[in-house]
């Protein structure tokens, strides 16, 4: 058996939540405590009574962008599927995309916007190693402007093979969703509402947040034997020095940082690599599996995640490997929600 193998695991595909609940808080909540290690079953509305007063929990406040395009090729009509992954300062596009044939730098493709309307041209500038393209759209504006008028919600494909329905563009969001740049959800805020947040300033445990703009590779298996070989995908990231002064403070006074999905984690593990927590800017390559000494967190709230990923992974080395596996045994059998629109687990 491979070091990978031991990260993967059966999962009916009924498990799969096609859509998320109505009100997001009432989504099951697995508490896992690892001094104890036990297993309790209660839903995320409960956080309140979970936490104790001093703590804090730490939130992504990175906004999911319209990313997904589909469009037709100008030359032959077909159809074109892709996605946007970054801009630069000159206005080029790095997206990914597919069609049947093979299309070359030159071309042009016209985008279709959700009533069908076609809209922004890109025309193919080069084509990276990696199989993305540059391109340059023809509209002007900054490019989540342009994502807005034309894009769709970028669901994982697991959902509905990624087709959104004109829900999704509230529910694939988190309620403090700030700054544009995600691909994909930081999918444990999205059971965070208002009302549970103010019920946790009423018990005395504050909200902070940070950045960290999730990339595709958030889903890329892992295909090495060996974890130490998986190149890991940078994303970019960012934590103010203010913040990480007062997660320092709420530690230092017997409070504990809880990181709300991986995407915190690797923020504040990468701003605390030294020792001690610090501001950080920039892009992180941070992959946590074993062994792995842990600086900033000291509890996490994460969805149910893909076998063989980097995100499994990270969650089995913070939770304990034993117990995270029985958890996720369990999870199955109860009858739990997995990925992106399903329940959460809260690991003590």
């Amino acid at each position: 058996m491979s070091q990978l193998d031991q990260y993967d695991y059966t999962l009916p595909k009924e498990r799969i939540a096609q859509q998320p609940l109505s009100c997001r808080s009432d989504a099951r909540l697995m508490v896992i405590d690892r001094k104890s290690d036990s297993i309790e079953h209660r839903y995320v509305r409960d956080l309140p009574q979970l936490l104790a007063a001093g703590d804090a929990v730490v939130v992504n406040d990175t906004r999911v962008v319209a990313a997904r395009l589909v469009g037709k090729r100008s030359a032959t009509g077909g159809r074109w599927e892709g996605l946007f992954l970054e801009s630069d300062a000159s206005g080029l596009w790095k997206v990914l995309g597919r069609t049947r044939g093979k299309i070359k730098a030159g071309e042009s493709v016209q985008l279709v916007d959700r009533e069908g309307r076609t809209d922004t041209t890109l025309t193919l500038i080069a084509q990276e190693e990696d199989g993305s393209w540059i391109v340059h759209p023809e509209s002007e504006g900054e490019p989540h402007e342009i994502l807005a008028q034309v894009g769709r919600t970028p669901l994982p494909p697991y959902i509905r093979g990624g087709e959104m329905l004109p829900e999704d563009e509230t529910r694939y969001q988190t309620v403090y969703a700030e700054h544009p740049g995600s691909v994909a959800a930081p999918t444990a805020g999205l059971h965070f509402t208002d009302a549970l947040f103010a019920q946790l300033a009423e018990a005395k445990i504050h909200r902070y947040q940070l950045t960290l703009h999730v990339g595709t590779g958030t889903f890329k298996p892992i295909a090495s034997d060996s974890l130490s070989e998986h190149p890991m995908h940078s994303e970019w990231a960012h934590l103010a020095a203010d913040t990480a002064a007062a997660l320092t403070r709420v530690r230092t006074s017997g409070g504990r940082v809880v990181a709300v999905g991986t995407t915190s984690m690797r923020v504040l593990e990468t701003a605390a690599r030294t020792g001690s927590l610090a501001a950080f800017e920039g892009p992180t390559d941070l992959f946590i599996h074993p062994p792995f000494t842990f600086h900033a967190v000291d509890a996490l709230l994460t969805n149910f995640h893909l076998p063989r990923s980097t995100l499994l992974v990270l969650v089995r080395t913070f939770g304990g490997d034993a117990l995270i596996r029985r958890a996720y045994a369990m999870a199955v059998e109860e009858e739990y929600r997995f990925y992106s629109y399903g329940d959460a687990m809260l690991i003590l």
